[in-house]
């Protein structure tokens, strides 16, 4: 059993007798000298689909749940529900738009590397690759001579994610972008 210190976001742990999903993890390190790092959870109730927070200090022991991953494709849409396909028995996947928001802003047809969540041989997540490129569906023109440490300008994607990107990228351009930090990398 691992410490709270060596999870991860993407984990199942169990807590409370509630079967847990860990969405983010933030860290805090409380002011005095000796302080254990604070670890707040926002998790999903896999049961009941509920948010819920948890929070361990650095050296707590938390019971993790075995779970496995399967490479997926994103296939189609049913009114609120995204289906996804397994890459190896081509078995589906369905997720409700609500459950799986967040990551929906960086998949389309092209992505890659897109994982499914499986816990006790039911689909509980979604997990993206680190980084994911898309094409610039809206920003403003580029300038001509920018650097490429000079200012920024906001730039829409089709899947409803806005990032951050140097004033020379412009409309069209394939361009990396981080799913953890939601950043700009580089063009593609």
């Amino acid at each position: 059993m691992p410490k709270a210190s060596e999870l991860k976001k993407g984990f199942a742990i169990e807590s409370n007798g509630k079967t847990l999903l860990i969405k983010d993890i933030e860290i805090t390190t409380p002011g005095g000298r000796g302080g254990a790092k604070i670890y707040k959870l926002r998790c999903t109730d896999l049961a009941t689909g509920s948010r819920v927070d948890e929070r361990f200090k650095s050296d707590d022991v938390v019971d993790t749940v075995d779970m496995n991953k399967r490479n997926v494709v994103f296939s189609y849409v049913d009114g609120d529900e995204y289906i996804f396909m397994d890459n190896e028995d081509y078995s589906q996947f369905t997720f409700k738009q609500n459950d799986i928001a967040d990551e929906l802003l960086f998949i389309n047809e092209e992505t890659q590397g897109v994982q499914v969540i499986l816990i006790n041989g039911n689909a509980a997540g979604i997990e993206l690759p680190s980084s994911v490129e898309m094409v610039i569906e809206e920003t403003d023109p580029s300038i001509k001579g920018a650097s490429a440490s000079a200012r920024t300008k906001p730039a829409r994607f089709a899947t409803g994610l806005t990032v951050q990107v140097p004033e020379y990228i412009a409309t069209g351009d394939r361009v990396v972008i981080n799913t953890t930090e939601r950043k700009y990398m580089n063009r593609a």
